[in-house]
């Protein structure tokens, strides 16, 4: 598969966070809207039999990957550092994927410091939580009331002013070619991503397009992914698997909204940073599985799939 890197500038705040799993299933309702749903039909053909046409990364700030979940005993000695300085250097500088494992907990950067890497003038986070008010309209008294219609706040994300982020992902060639994969974005940027994107929300711009290649270690042994991922069935080494367990509470967007029955159901999968020790390394740039495609993900649309592969780079952790 390319491997695309492709950057993003937020343009308003956010719903949520841009997870690759999400970002996936705009892809597709992208491709429904502007190719018809037979073009769709087309591309995930053989998407749960391990054919994906394109898999997502997150959304991570520009030259930054997330920090491997890999416990403190994996990486050198911080000396002087108390436990919650360590934890609050989340982000890894691409260029130090070069560097051995065990150094790359004393190179990952805080929010703070990848925004001073940046370039960004002002913030300390990479994004803030703010509460927006909300109103149901009572539409025969024109008012707000009790019960359904009474006020309510939603958490909003907002990205640090100037912070532009990177997506990594991969297209098969053959069935959907890097032109119509970054067509597809930029309609997602217009319309917006995610949550409340009908008010305005997770609007970008796509930016830079360039066609590269994921690191990779020399002797890796291990994936390193960068988006949630399904990793039941993959026969991983228990001894050398580390992730955070992500629960996606999936909803159906675009028009699939208005069928009624909105909600999928939950999926278990290990979040982004995981470190995955399969038997052998896969020959693509992807691990994981499809998920869903036959009914288990969707009773009003039993054709739904979920992204459950995520792009990973190949890290070395077995030590000489």
């Amino acid at each position: 598969m390319e491997c695309l890197r492709i950057t993003l500038q937020p343009l308003s705040p956010f719903g949520g966070p841009v997870k690759g799993d999400t970002l996936f299933g705009q892809l597709c309702w992208a491709a429904a809207n502007r190719w018809g749903e037979a073009r769709l039909r087309e591309l995930l053909s053989g998407y749960v039999d391990g054919r994906p046409f394109a898999v997502c990364s997150d959304a991570l700030p520009s030259a930054h990957l997330p920090r491997p979940a890999l416990p403190l005993h994996a990486f050198d000695a911080l000396p002087g550092e108390d436990r919650k300085a360590v934890k609050r250097r989340r982000w890894l500088p691409r260029e130090a994927v070069a560097e051995p494992v065990r150094a790359w907990l004393a190179a990952c950067r805080s929010d703070g410091e990848v925004l001073q890497a940046l370039g960004c003038t002002a913030g300390s986070a990479v994004s803030e939580l703010h509460a927006q008010p909300h109103n149901s309209i009572n539409r025969r008294s024109g008012t707000t009331g009790k019960g359904a219609f009474a006020p309510y706040t939603l958490t909003q994300h907002w990205f640090a002013a100037g912070l532009r982020l990177d997506c990594w992902l991969l297209v098969d060639p053959d069935r959907l070619t890097a032109n119509e994969a970054v067509s597809l974005l930029a309609d997602i940027g217009m319309s917006g991503y995610g949550r409340d994107a009908s008010i305005g929300l997770g609007k970008f711009a796509v930016g830079h397009v360039e066609s590269t290649e994921l690191p990779c270690q020399p002797g890796a042994d291990a994936c390193y992914t960068l988006a949630p991922v399904a990793p039941q069935g993959l026969g991983l080494d228990p001894n050398r698997t580390h992730y955070q367990v992500f629960t996606r509470f999936g909803r159906h967007g675009d028009r699939a909204v208005l069928s009624g029955r909105p909600f999928k159901s939950p999926v278990l999968m290990a979040d982004a940073g995981a470190v995955l020790s399969p038997s052998r390394l896969p020959d693509e740039s992807w691990i994981g599985r499809g998920l869903g495609g036959d009914g288990s993900l969707s009773n009003a649309v039993p054709d739904t799939v979920q992204q459950g592969y995520a792009p990973f780079i190949g890290i070395r952790l077995t030590e000489d």
